[in-house]
């Protein structure tokens, strides 16, 4: 960089910039419940505050990375924050929930600023400092979800939920600012195309798969919109991928999905994804649940259910990231991964077993963690050794949106499963078997991953000294899926688990 103050000024920008977005991915959560009480909509209704973020997300982080290779880092990342911005205010001061879903659609693009935040440190640092610098960077979004949810914790209760959005939208300002006097420009890259019709096709059919993964448990699995929601939405997909392979410069190259060594990496990205959100998921709702009504749980509330049970696994998190990259550098991504599969067994067979102490849940927590933060450092670190340099961030778009649906189908399994495994006559009172079904259903998803990982998988034939940028890709989307998804998966039960002991009270 020719400036050397923007030269110091870059990291600490960028870190406070991907804080501001882990605040306001993990902050929402927790408010789904009051915005539900507030606005005067059903539950199902409510959720879609989370997932039309999601839908959001996935459909745009392809295609937002594709751009910010053609036009440019420091345009997509500035225009990324405007529209964020714009999506806060506007969660902020409507009463109308259906602008609230716009504004959360909007916010949904902030999933990019990551992997654009990522290429603004490649490209700007010299290589001395950019693993240190990666490291920073990952490890202030694990922080960030973290205080994100005490945040909203502290703030929210029993008041308007507008004010998270209004600190957040507070956060947004400064980030735009920051970014917009401190990213430097650079000149735009020659040369290719966005392949916009491939683009289209790929954003409709994953919306409408997401659809049905995250609504199934609620319309029911073979419920006529769930099931066409499903079919047309692989049949899009289909339509996709046959018009990609006769593309000169496809969004999303074929290869990418039909490699096996590939191949398999994304499906152990979709194994993982579901064995987090079973943890955090079941976890929430038990620490949750009244003993004296249940003969099990805690009797937690939502601040205690972040703060005691969640926060000790996501502060480890962002350790495990922060080594995660010389554990890959030193070992074999692959047996990272399927090291880190093991934790995850041990920890979800922990909690299955024993479940009466807290400190058996946090330990639990802790080592389920670990697992997804190791995992999710592995899996870009063995993308890497498969791809060409130029596709990299094409095949982290597509594992992460493997990741998505997992999480969405985990979220929406359990969900069934603990509404469906009830004690007659208590009002909707969870089985204790239950959540030792959604835990035997965690390891059983770690342990599938690990065997396809060990069976179908391969070293990577990259020589060592060429892993140094697998080392930074891994430190930092450890943190990013290690942390900000496991953590923002806690609050949503407790407003259901709320309603629930309000109906029995009732």
């Amino acid at each position: 960089m020719s400036d050397p103050r923007g030269a110091r000024l870059l990291v600490p920008v960028l870190c406070f910039i991907i804080t501001t977005i882990a605040v306001m991915q993990t902050s929402v959560v927790p408010i789904v419940g009051t915005i539900r009480d507030q606005l005067g909509v059903s539950t199902t209704a409510a959720g879609w505050v989370l997932t039309a973020n999601l839908l959001a997300a996935a459909v745009t982080t392809p295609l937002l990375g594709r751009l910010a290779d053609l036009r440019g880092k420091r345009p997509v990342l500035l225009t990324v924050l405007a529209v964020v911005l714009v999506g806060s205010l506007l969660c902020a001061a409507t009463d109308s929930f259906a602008l609230l879903l716009l504004g959360r659609v909007l916010q949904g693009v902030s999933f990019a600023l990551f992997p654009v935040g990522v290429a603004v440190l490649r490209a700007e640092l010299p290589p001395q400092r950019l693993i240190g610098a990666m490291g920073l960077f990952s490890g202030t979004l694990g922080v960030g979800g973290a205080i994100g949810m005490v945040l909203t914790g502290l703030m929210v209760s029993g008041g308007d939920y507008r004010r998270v959005f209004w600190l957040v939208a507070a956060f947004n300002v400064v980030a735009l600012l920051s970014a917009f006097l401190v990213v430097p420009k650079r000149r735009r890259a020659e040369g290719g195309r966005i392949d916009w019709l491939g683009a289209a096709l790929l954003a409709v059919g994953l919306a409408l798969v997401l659809l049905a993964l995250s609504e199934g448990g609620t319309w029911g699995w073979g419920a006529p919109p769930t099931v066409a929601s499903a079919a047309l939405g692989l049949a899009v997909l289909t339509g996709w991928f046959l018009f990609e392979r006769h593309v000169d410069l496809p969004l999303v190259p074929p290869r990418m999905l039909t490699h096996r060594p590939v191949f398999v990496v994304h499906g152990a990205a979709f194994l993982v994804g579901m064995a987090m959100f079973v943890s955090f998921l079941a976890t929430a709702y038990f620490v949750q649940t009244p003993p004296a009504v249940a003969g099990y749980g805690f009797g937690a509330t939502v601040l205690e259910a972040t703060a005691v049970y969640m926060l000790p696994g996501a502060l480890v998190g962002v350790v495990a990231a922060a080594l995660a990259g010389r554990l890959i550098h030193r070992f074999d991504a692959r047996w990272v991964l399927i090291g880190a599969c093991v934790l995850g067994i041990a920890g979800f067979a922990l909690v299955a077993v024993v479940h009466d102490r807290s400190w058996q849940l946090i330990v639990s927590g802790i080592l389920v963690t670990t697992f997804v933060s190791l995992a999710y450092a592995a899996l870009p670190a063995l993308l890497v050794a498969e791809v060409r340099p130029d596709q990299t961030g094409v095949a982290n778009s597509i594992n992460s949106i493997a990741r998505t649906a997992g999480s969405s189908l985990s979220s929406a399994v359990v969900t069934t499963l603990l509404a469906t495994l009830t004690v007659a006559g208590t009002g909707g009172v969870v089985r204790e078997s239950a959540f030792v079904a959604a835990f035997a259903l965690g390891a059983a998803a770690a342990a599938a991953a690990a065997v396809l990982v060990l069976v179908g998988g391969q070293p990577a034939t990259r020589p060592l000294s060429d892993r140094e940028e697998d080392e930074v890709e891994a430190t930092a989307l450890a943190a990013e899926w290690g942390s900000v998804s496991g953590l923002a998966a806690t609050p949503v039960v407790a407003d259901d688990q709320a309603e629930a002991a309000a109906a029995r009270r009732g």
